[in-house]
């Protein structure tokens, strides 16, 4: 089993236990680095999943028991009296679903307490679920092509919400892809943001269609491509959060990077410029702070298409 620790943290009591079990068992990452890399990580993930519906993606028996692993929206019922929830209606079928609310490093820390290596908050706060703070493009590539088409892709899709006089921010998805996020904290709907966000996404195709797809469909051929994933912008979808962790060989994180450091890989075809693991991402923070912080605050409005 392994010992269980007691630990205070923020005045909130909680249980830590099989600290030393290997979650990772290429890279010898244990469940004690992975509580320890999100307590040290808290004062930048917090905010971007503070006021969120978050859907947790638990690992139990580590990355490569995929038949233990599940997602979790619904709130343990074990949980302490000071996790916060947000009841979000998930659907006809599903009802309505009390998820948990991550707003502090306590929650945070039981949170990762359950092995609950990737956090996917909702685009929008719990408070008005129907209207999302971003649009989301999340670029998925199909193989061969791989995160430096990814970076190529995201330079367009930069290009053109720039001549449209938006901002956008990009983030490795920590998996195989990247993801741009443009900030609205407006008043707007997912009636607003998905076509428009769908429009973008076929312009792009439109101009490259031997590399670039943005309609998916069951005999699509996907591969050498780059899905421009629109889908995302919808009340009903959860994306990994900047900062999480990811279920990949090796405890590799959804972290922003600069527009320069995609463009210095688009140019080089280097695409392990953009794969950091969790000690890099603490590194990071350290020296350029969260780049992400404008997402939480920049106030954009999308124009008429």
């Amino acid at each position: 089993m392994g010992e269980t620790r007691l630990v205070e943290v923020e005045g909130k009591e909680l249980k830590l236990s099989n600290l030393d079990k290997v979650l990772y068992p290429k890279a010898g990452f244990t469940k004690g680095e992975m509580v320890d890399y999100y307590a040290k990580v808290a004062p930048a993930i917090v905010p971007h999943l503070s006021g969120r519906a978050v859907t947790l993606r638990r690992f139990p028996e580590g990355v490569e028991d995929l038949d233990a692993a599940f997602f979790e929206k619904r709130c343990p019922k074990h949980r302490p009296k000071w996790v916060k929830t947000a009841k979000v209606q998930a659907g006809p079928r599903a009802g309505v679903i009390e998820f948990c609310v991550c707003d502090s490093l306590p929650t945070l820390v039981w949170m990762a307490q359950l092995a609950a290596l990737e956090l996917h908050p909702s685009l929008s706060k719990s408070r008005a679920p129907k209207r999302p703070t971003v649009v989301a493009f999340d670029l998925d590539p199909g193989p061969p092509a791989d995160v430096v088409d990814c970076a190529r892709v995201g330079l367009r899709l930069r290009e053109v919400l720039s001549q449209l006089k938006l901002e956008s921010f990009v983030k490795t998805s920590g998996s195989k892809g990247m993801q741009l996020y443009v900030p609205l904290n407006t008043k707007t709907s997912y009636e607003e943001t998905r076509p428009f966000a769908q429009a973008l996404a076929q312009l792009i195709a439109k101009g490259d269609p031997e590399n670039i797809l943005a309609k998916m469909g069951k005999k699509t051929d996907r591969s050498g491509k780059v899905f421009i994933d629109w889908y995302q912008n919808n009340e009903r979808k959860t994306t990994i959060s900047v900062y999480s962790l990811r279920a990949r060989e090796r405890p590799t994180c959804s972290t922003p990077v600069t527009w320069d450091e995609v463009e210095t890989v688009a140019d080089s075809g280097d695409g392990s410029k953009l794969v950091f693991e969790a000690g890099d991402v603490l590194e990071r923070i350290e020296q350029h702070g969260d780049l992400f912080a404008p997402v939480l605050e920049l106030e954009q409005e999308l124009p008429q298409l």
